[in-house]
């Protein structure tokens, strides 16, 4: 698969047109944290501002500036839910591949794979979260421990569909490499499945990251949209004062918008992993 193919097939879809459009322009917030929140990281005001031109989203109870929060949140669940779906894939790309290819490998690689599967996966993340250092490499570890078994389940049945297709006899009769085969021909096939899989993943992990510094399991020096959520869920007077209105929507609807975002892009890849979806 071309990048171009790739492109056309984001930017003739409107609603991943409108995904990306968003992501892009979070990212580009996020990116220019340091210039669109030029306050010290450190610095305090008065607690419990409400928005103003100084504080577009007022402050907390401790007086921290909330736009620096989320500006700042927005750059690291982007940044945490980008590495750990891109390691996700690639392990799961790899290992589908070997297994789809090399029978004998693939028999004992996949029965890892469903072993791995069988776990609940959130109730396990948040067991070990619980008895681990919180902190952004943990979080790495986890999302990705957990992320690639599905991501190489489903490249093991593209490549196991791809291997049986007319092309692929015709190279194996010309005598070509298996390790040709496999990485000039049978994984490329399958890019359009990791990429589809890749915006799925980074879904989960944002939601993920979210609900467990929600639930206290995070680390709290670090900077993310669930912690802002999980700050705010402590403050007694939260529901009793206008002050959820700027303390609480902004990161939650952040959230959902970004998560909605990825389902629209992924609307676009998963018709392109599937052409028969595009007749539907």
């Amino acid at each position: 698969m071309s990048g171009y193919t790739l492109l056309r097939a984001l930017v003739s879809n409107r609603l991943s047109l409108v995904g990306l459009a968003f992501l892009g322009a979070l990212a580009v917030a996020a990116l220019l944290a340091p210039w669109l929140a030029p306050a010290d990281s450190e610095a305090t005001f008065a607690p419990l501002l409400a928005p103003a031109s100084g504080h577009p989203l007022g402050t907390n109870d401790l007086g921290y500036d909330l736009w620096r929060e989320f500006l700042y949140g927005a750059r690291f669940t982007l940044f945490l839910a980008t590495m750990a779906a891109l390691a996700s894939v690639t392990i799961g790309l790899l290992v589908g591949g070997v297994a789809g290819y090399y029978q004998r490998v693939g028999f004992w690689l996949m029965r890892l794979v469903d072993v791995l599967l069988c776990i609940p996966r959130f109730p396990l993340i948040v067991l070990m979260a619980a008895f681990t250092r919180p902190g952004l490499t943990t979080l790495l570890v986890f999302f990705i421990l957990f992320g690639w078994p599905s991501v190489a389940r489903i490249i093991y049945a593209r490549i196991r569909a791809e291997k049986q297709s007319e092309y692929i006899a015709a190279v194996q009769a010309v005598g070509v490499r298996d390790r040709r085969l496999l990485f000039r021909h049978l994984l490329p096939a399958a890019m359009p499945v990791a990429f589809a899989r890749l915006v799925a993943e980074m879904q989960h992990v944002i939601m993920a990251e979210a609900g467990l510094s929600f639930l206290g399991l995070g680390d709290p020096t670090m900077r993310s949209w669930g912690m802002t959520l999980s700050h705010a869920s402590r403050y007694p007077a939260l529901l009793l004062t206008d002050v959820w209105q700027w303390w609480v929507l902004p990161p939650g609807l952040a959230i959902t918008a970004v998560c909605v975002s990825l389902v629209f892009v992924g609307l676009a890849l998963d018709s392109l992993a599937n052409p028969q979806l595009q007749q539907a």
